[in-house]
């Protein structure tokens, strides 16, 4: 059954094409062939700055954010993409995810023990490449910086199942290794897993 999914696109350079727009490009074009309502958000065009302050936590984000909130509401199923950088995602998604969760959009307090997860009953999935092998950031670095945000932010949120995929040695892939990973993430958006 098709479902309404919101594509994150989070490498921070918007300006020059990069394989993350390729990999987000590649699942909407399957989810969209399978019947499902696509919508998009590209973290670098919105900007958005790191909070500083418990208080800017606690405030609501601007137009803009509240926007991206209404979307993540309508969606079913979120995809987030993005380039590992320094092990984790870019600060430019940690902002992001900083600004969508403000003002209890994301969790809000319970008044003692587990928060309130506002945003129960969608699935995930996480699209990280990176330049190491993934089975070296799987084992060896226990995939940590995508494990913050798989458990600190999506699971915390009520989301799940939160499923990842990992491309790495990006660099390395020739073109028909990268157009075969356009297809499985393609197929990936037609069954929206």
């Amino acid at each position: 059954m098709a479902k309404r999914v919101l594509i994150i696109q989070g490498h921070p350079d918007c300006g020059t094409p990069h394989y993350c727009h390729a990999l987000a490009e590649a699942y909407r074009s399957g989810a969209t062939g399978a019947g499902a309502e696509v919508e998009h958000v590209d973290i670098a065009r919105l900007a958005p700055e790191p909070l500083l302050s418990e208080a800017a936590f606690a405030t609501p984000p601007d137009e803009a954010m509240r926007a991206v909130q209404q979307q993540v509401l309508r969606a079913e199923h979120l995809v987030v993409v993005f380039p590992l950088w320094l092990g984790t995602m870019p600060a430019l998604v940690k902002a992001f995810f900083e600004q969508l969760a403000r003002a209890d959009f994301a969790v809000s307090e319970r008044g003692g023990g587990w928060p309130k997860q506002n945003l129960a009953g969608r699935s995930a999935r996480v699209i990280v490449t990176m330049g190491m092998p993934a089975l070296a950031f799987r084992f060896l670095f226990g995939a940590a910086g995508v494990r913050c945000l798989r458990n600190g932010v999506l699971s915390m949120s009520g989301v799940g199942p939160v499923r990842e995929t990992y491309i790495g040695g990006i660099g390395a892939l020739d073109e028909r290794q990268r157009a075969r990973w356009l297809e499985r993430v393609a197929d990936l958006g037609r069954h929206q897993r």
